[in-house]
C-alpha cells in the first residue's frame, strides 16, 4: 500500500472514498512481493498493481465490492489446471490479496490517513493491519514511528496493539516488510492474528568515488534501481554538479575522509571507480570493514592482485577481503560506460536479491529470489 502513498494520501485529503487491495503472502513464481497494492478510487480510478496484469482485472472488482458493502476480504489467487478460464496467475505462482475498504465512514480510516501521510511526506515508519483473525478485526491497523510511537488500533485490546507495535518496530529496524502472527490477546498464545507490516524507510544509499565518465553513467543507473547518489572525488575540476546533474550530492573530499562521516546502513552499496591505490587502498581499508551490503572497485585483474596484496598490509583479514566484488560487476562483455554501469548495477541486484548472475534460460534455479546469496548482506527498495 506505501508504494501508493502519495496517490492515497491525496484521496484522504480530498476526503474520497476508496479500497486498496495488497498483496499479503506469496508463493511460487508470483510477480509482485507483500506490500504491492493495486488500490480504486470511489470513481473507479485505479493506481499501482499486484500481479503485473494477470489478476487485476478480478481485484479490481473485489474492491469495487469492498468499497460498497464495506467489508474486508481476504482472497488467494493461484494458476488452475482444472479451469483454463479461472483466474489466476499464469506464471504459475500464488498471491493472497487483502482487500481493504477505506470508507469515510471506517473506523479504520484514521489511520490509514496517518500512515499515509507520513509516508508521503518521506518519513519512517510503519503500518500494521490485520489480515486475518477474530471476527471485527481484519482491516483494522495502526501506525508505528521510527521512535516506537504508535497510533490507531488493530480493533483489540490494548496488549494486541503494543505486541504489534513492537513486532512493526522489529520489522521497521531492518527496512523488511511481511507477515507477523500474534495471539489476539497480545501474547505468543491465543486465537492467532496475522499482520501485515509494511516499512517505509527512505532510499538506500549508494555511494561512488572517482569522477570519471563511467560514475556519471553509475549514477543513471542507480536512480533508476531507487538509489539515493552521492559522487565524491577529491579533485574539484572533476567532482562538479555540472558533470553529474542526475547525483543527489556531489562531494569533493578525500574519499576515506568523507567515508569516515557519511551516514551508511546494511542497504548501502559503495562503489569505487578511482583504480588509483592512492584512493582505494585507505577508502576500502574503511569500506570492507563497514556493515553496508556490497563494496566494489574497477580495476583489471592485476590491479585487483595488487590492491588485495596493499590492502593486506593495512591488517584487513581475509573474510574481510572476501567482501570485495572486483573486478566490479557481471561479466557481461561491456566496454562503453553504459554498459559498465549495466553490469555493476546487475550485481548489485544479485547481491541484493540472491541471484546467481547466471542466464535464466536452461537454468533450474528460481527467477525470483526472497533473500541475499549466501554470505550476502540484507538490503531492501520499496
Amino acid at each position: 500500500m506505501l508504494d501508493v502513498a502519495a496517490t492515497l494520501h491525496d484521496w484522504c485529503e480530498q476526503g474520497r472514498d476508496f479500497a486498496v487491495a495488497t498483496v499479503v503472502a506469496v508463493s511460487g513464481s508470483a510477480p509482485r512481493q507483500p506490500g504491492a497494492a493495486l488500490a480504486v478510487g470511489d470513481d473507479g480510478t485505479a493506481v499501482g498493481s499486484v500481479s503485473g496484469g494477470c489478476v487485476e482485472g478480478a481485484v479490481y472488482e473485489l474492491c469495487q465490492e469492498a468499497l460498497r458493502d464495506g467489508t474486508p476480504v481476504l482472497e488467494r489467487f493461484g494458476y488452475s489446471d482444472d479451469d483454463a478460464f479461472a483466474v489466476g496467475l499464469t506464471c504459475g505462482g500464488v498471491i493472497d490479496v487483502l482487500v481493504t475498504p477505506v470508507r469515510t465512514d471506517a473506523p479504520w480510516r484514521p489511520a490509514y490517513a496517518a500512515a499515509l501521510a507520513a509516508a508521503a511526506r518521506g518519513e519512517t515508519g510503519a503500518v500494521a493491519r490485520v489480515v486475518d483473525g477474530p471476527a471485527g478485526l481484519p482491516g483494522h491497523a495502526l501506525r508505528v514511528g521510527a521512535d516506537g510511537t504508535w497510533s490507531g488500533s488493530l480493533g483489540g485490546p490494548a496488549a494486541l496493539d503494543r505486541t504489534a507495535a513492537a513486532e512493526a518496530a522489529a520489522l521497521l529496524d531492518a527496512g523488511r516488510t511481511g507477515t507477523v502472527t500474534v495471539g489476539a490477546g497480545g501474547s505468543r498464545c491465543g486465537q492467532p492474528v496475522t499482520l501485515l507490516v509494511e516499512s517505509s524507510v527512505p532510499p538506500p544509499r549508494m555511494l561512488v568515488f572517482g569522477a570519471i565518465d563511467f560514475a556519471a553513467a553509475l549514477v543513471r543507473t542507480g536512480k533508476f534501481l531507487g538509489y539515493t547518489v552521492t559522487v565524491c572525488d577529491a579533485r574539484p575540476v572533476f567532482a562538479t554538479a555540472a558533470r553529474f546533474p542526475e547525483a543527489d550530492e556531489v562531494v569533493v573530499e578525500w574519499p576515506h575522509r568523507y567515508l569516515e562521516s557519511a551516514e551508511t546502513d546494511g542497504r548501502t552499496v559503495i562503489c569505487v571507480l578511482t583504480h588509483d591505490a592512492k584512493f582505494d587502498v585507505p577508502l576500502l581499508e574503511r569500506a570492507l570493514r563497514l556493515p553496508v551490503a556490497y563494496v566494489g572497485a574497477m580495476g583489471s585483474r592485476r590491479t585487483h592482485e595488487d590492491r588485495l596484496a596493499r590492502l593486506r598490509e593495512t591488517g584487513l583479514t581475509e573474510l574481510e577481503l572476501a567482501r570485495l566484488r572486483s573486478p566490479i560487476g557481471l561479466d557481461l562483455g561491456a566496454r562503453t560506460p553504459e554498459e559498465t554501469a549495466l553490469s555493476i548495477g546487475a550485481e548489485i541486484v544479485a547481491a541484493r536479491r540472491g541471484g546467481s548472475g547466471v542466464p535464466l534460460t536452461g537454468a533450474h534455479t528460481p527467477i525470483h529470489h526472497d533473500g541475499p546469496a549466501p554470505g550476502g548482506r540484507l538490503g531492501s527498495v520499496a
